[in-house]
């Protein structure tokens, strides 16, 4: 049953799986069924906003491209060794690019990674991240000042500065990190994998018209060759 498969998702993310799978319902009765046997979100507390103003760029992503995030999200393997992702989000799009799991991740590991996700994508115009020592390290920027790509810190303290990071570890964590028993990483990559297809590709995203980032992307009609002349004009 898809309520039961994902716990943390309401009647309308389900009402648009049903559909998906072509079904014919309305989204009113699908609130009433789940109601009627119990399925309902638990309710998240509410949290509390800070009376600060932030000192990052205000910049919001205009088009694919314009503004990547990254950030690291923490797990353990059954025998309690940690385990350190590195992630990477479309700001545009909402598409994941990369989860990458290791036990440890130095700024080599993740200019190695950048360097993939470019080849793969077209480099971005901005990248935005908070102050980790992997992320402002000297190769880092070099790099970025090379390949003519800004970079965005957020201010220290601050993670609401990088909201689209955060919500996808959000969505990480309540959809696969809590779920999963990790043994190994070779096991953790297979499954965060699955889970970024997943994400991309089947997922429909509320602040996309319910489409799937990948739909979304695809709607846009963009080629990586065009975003890379958006996002660094002549």
């Amino acid at each position: 049953m898809l309520s039961k498969a994902h716990p943390r998702w309401g009647y309308r993310f389900i009402h648009q799986l049903l559909c998906r799978e072509g079904w014919t319902v309305n989204r009113k009765r699908v609130q009433r069924v789940r109601r009627q046997e119990g399925l309902g979100v638990r309710p998240v507390g509410k949290r509390k906003r800070r009376a600060r103003s932030s000192v990052g760029y205000p910049l919001q992503a205009a088009y694919p491209g314009h503004v990547w995030s990254w950030d690291f999200v923490m797990d353990r393997t059954t025998d309690g060794r940690p385990v350190k992702m590195l992630t990477m989000v479309d700001e545009y799009t909402r598409q994941c690019l990369v989860i990458h799991p290791a036990r440890s991740i130095t700024s080599g590991h993740v200019l190695d990674t950048l360097q993939g996700l470019v080849q793969d994508w077209g480099a971005p115009a901005y990248i935005r991240s908070d102050n980790g020592s992997e992320f402002i390290a000297q190769i880092i920027r070099d790099w970025c000042y090379t390949a003519d790509v800004q970079t965005l810190y957020i201010e220290p303290g601050s993670p609401w500065q990088n909201g689209f990071i955060e919500s996808f570890h959000s969505r990480l964590r309540e959809e696969c990190l809590n779920r999963e028993v990790f043994f190994s990483i070779a096991e953790t990559r297979v499954v965060v994998e699955d889970y970024r297809r997943f994400y991309n590709q089947e997922r429909p995203h509320s602040s996309l018209g319910y489409k799937t980032p990948d739909e979304f992307a695809r709607s846009l009609n963009y080629h990586p060759a065009d975003i890379r002349r958006i996002s660094h004009p002549n």
